[in-house]
C-alpha cells in the first residue's frame, strides 16, 4: 500500500516545511513496525519548491491473520482460512489508515513541538493513492471526498487487466486529491475514508470505535452530505454503535449551528444611534441570573450540561465558592475553542484542579455526573426532538440527580418583540421547539413530580407584561425524602 503527499513553497516558505509538519527528517528514509507489517517513510523529492512525502506499507499477511487469534472478520474458521487461499490484494484500506495514523500521529493531532505555528497553516497538498478501493464507483469517491475542501479530487479507474481491455474496470482506483487544506485535515480525512470505501476492517470494531470516529471527524463528518453512509460503513454496519453515532453527530449539528445562542437576537441594539446607552445583551442577563440561583442554593460542584464555548464555566471559576465546576458537551470542537477560552494549558495547578471539559451525550445516563450540588441546562432542551426529552429528563433528573437542576430556554410568546425576526420563525433555525409559558410550566411541573423535584419559576431579562421575559428559567430542588432513589442499574441507558 502506498499514498503520497506533495506541496509547494517559495524560499520564503519552503516546501520542506513538510518534514516539520510529518515529524519525519526529509533527509533520511525511516521504517516503523506495525501490528501487520513495516511502513517505511521517505522523500523522493525535497526542496524549497517542492517536497513529496512517500508512506509505503508492507503487508505481513502471516502477521494478519495471526493477529485475528485465528478468526477471519466472519468469525469463524471459513473466514480464517479465506485469509490463506483469496487473492485479495493489499489496496489502501484500514491497514494503511491505521499506519497513517500511528506513523503521522502529531500530523493528524494538529501538532508540531518545533514549529506550533505550521499546523494551521492552509497550503496546497496533492495526495496521491495509486490503488484505492471504491465499493461505490469513482462517483462515491467524489462524493466523499469533494466536501472536504477539496479543489480537485479526480478517481480514474483501474482496468482489471490492461491486456484485455475488454474486460473493462476493477472496483479499485487511482486517487489524486489536490487543493489547499491544513494538513491535519487532509489526514483525519484520509483516516475515516479510506476504511469507508473499501468498506471493510481489519479488525473488530468495538465501542471506542465511535470516539475514534468522532475525533477524526470533528469538524466536517456532522455536516457531511454523506454522514450515513460514512458512519455505517465505518463502523462495519454495526446497527448500535452506528445508532449512537449519528445520534451524537446530530447533536454536535445542533451545539455548532448555536453556540450560546442568536447574537444578533441577544446583541439587538439601535445601531443607529450610538449615543444611546447599548442594554445588556440578553446572554450576560442570563448568565447572572444562573449565577444568581446558584449562589442562592448554595451550590460548590456544578455542572454545566451543554456547556458550548465554555462562557458559564469561565464565569464560575471567577468566584471561589465553586470548588467543582465540570463543563459537558457533545462536540469535541466546542469543548476545544473552550479550553482555549478558560487557558487551561497556561493555568496554573490549583485552579485547573476546580474545572474538567468532557465529551458527552446529554441523552445517556452517565456516572460521572452523579453526586454533584447543581446542574445547569440553559438553552439545551429547544435543540432536541420532543421524542428525545425523556432520555435527557431521566439522564439529569433520574440518574444523575444534582439537588439543583436550572434549566433555561426562550419564551416563544416574547418573539413579536423581535423586529428582526420574521413572524412565525423560532430564533434559531435548528430550534426544534420554543415553548410559551403555559407550556414550560407544565413541562416543568411534569418532569418534577415524577422524579421528587419542586420547581419555581424565574423571568431572565425584561418581564413584558403581555408576552412575558425572552426567556425563562425553571429552578429544580430536589425533595429531601426523594434524594437518592430513582437511580439507573449497572450499565442502564437512558
Amino acid at each position: 500500500m502506498f499514498l503520497t503527499i506533495s506541496t509547494t513553497g517559495t524560499a520564503e516558505r519552503p516546501a520542506t516545511d513538510l518534514g516539520f509538519l510529518l515529524h519525519k527528517h526529509p533527509g533520511k528514509t525511516q521504517a516503523f513496525s506495525t501490528s501487520h507489517g513495516t511502513a517505511h517513510v521517505f522523500y523522493p523529492e525535497a526542496t524549497d519548491e517542492r517536497c513529496t512525502a512517500g508512506l509505503l506499507l508492507e503487508v505481513d499477511p502471516v502477521a494478519l491473520v495471526r493477529r485475528g487469534q485465528g478468526k477471519g472478520q466472519g468469525g469463524t474458521p471459513d473466514a480464517a482460512l479465506a485469509q490463506y487461499v483469496n487473492d485479495r490484494p493489499y489496496a489502501a484500506s484500514s491497514l494503511l489508515a491505521v499506519a497513517l495514523s500511528g506513523v503521522f500521529r502529531s500530523a493528524l493531532k494538529g501538532q508540531c513541538a518545533a514549529r506550533p505555528e505550521l499546523p494551521d497553516e492552509v497550503r496546497p497538498l496533492r495526495i496521491e493513492i495509486p490503488v484505492l478501493p471504491a465499493r461505490g464507483g469513482a462517483e462515491l469517491v467524489r462524493r466523499l471526498f469533494g466536501p472536504l475542501g477539496w479543489e480537485s479530487v479526480t478517481a480514474t479507474p483501474v482496468a482489471l487487466d490492461e491486456t484485455f481491455p475488454e474486460w473493462g474496470d476493477s472496483r479499485y482506483v487511482r486517487l489524486v486529491l489536490e487543493g489547499e487544506l491544513r494538513l491535519s485535515d487532509a489526514l483525519r480525512g484520509l483516516y475515516v475514508l479510506l476504511p469507508v470505501l473499501d468498506d471493510s476492517k481489519h479488525y473488530w470494531i468495538a465501542p471506542d470505535e465511535v470516539d475514534k470516529l468522532l475525533r477524526a471527524g470533528d469538524g466536517w463528518l456532522a455536516e457531511h452530505p454523506e454522514s450515513g453512509l460514512i458512519t455505517s460503513r465505518y463502523l462495519a454496519r454495526h446497527k448500535r454503535l452506528t445508532q449512537d453515532a449519528l445520534e451524537r453527530l446530530e447533536l454536535v449539528r445542533l451545539a455548532e449551528a448555536d453556540g450560546s445562542e442568536v447574537e444578533e437576537l441577544d446583541n439587538a441594539v439601535d445601531e443607529g444611534n450610538d449615543t444611546e446607552e447599548r442594554p445588556v445583551p440578553l446572554a450576560v442577563l442570563r448568565r447572572e441570573a444562573i449565577l444568581t440561583a446558584l449562589g442562592a442554593a448554595g451550590a460548590a460542584r456544578v455542572l454545566d450540561l451543554g456547556c458550548g464555548q465554555g462562557q458559564l464555566v469561565q464565569a464560575l471559576l471567577k468566584d471561589p465558592a465553586y470548588t467543582e465546576i465540570v463543563g459537558v458537551d457533545v462536540s469535541v470542537r466546542a469543548l476545544n475553542i473552550a479550553a482555549k477560552r478558560l487557558r487551561l494549558e497556561r493555568m496554573g495547578e490549583r485552579q485547573s484542579s476546580r474545572v474538567r471539559l468532557t465529551q458527552g451525550s446529554l441523552a445517556y445516563t452517565d456516572k460521572r455526573l452523579v453526586g454533584y450540588d447543581a446542574a445547569v441546562l440553559s438553552e439545551v432542551i429547544e435543540h432536541l426532538d420532543l421524542e428525545r426529552l425523556p432520555a435527557l429528563e431521566y439522564a439529569v433528573f433520574g440518574s444523575a440527580r444534582p439537588r439543583t437542576v436550572l434549566v433555561t430556554t426562550p419564551n416563544v410568546e416574547y418573539n413579536v418583540r423581535w423586529e428582526t425576526l420574521p413572524a412565525g420563525h423560532v430564533r434559531h433555525g435548528d430550534h426544534r421547539f420554543e415553548w410559551t409559558r403555559e407550556e414550560f410550566r407544565a413541562w416543568a411541573g411534569d418532569v418534577a413530580s415524577r422524579h421528587g423535584y419542586s420547581v419555581a419559576h424565574l423571568p431572565v431579562g425584561d418581564d413584558d407584561p403581555e408576552v412575558g421575559p425572552p426567556t425563562q428559567m425553571a429552578v429544580f430542588t430536589l425533595n429531601t425524602a426523594t434524594a437518592g432513589t430513582d437511580t439507573p442499574k449497572e450499565g442502564e441507558e437512558a
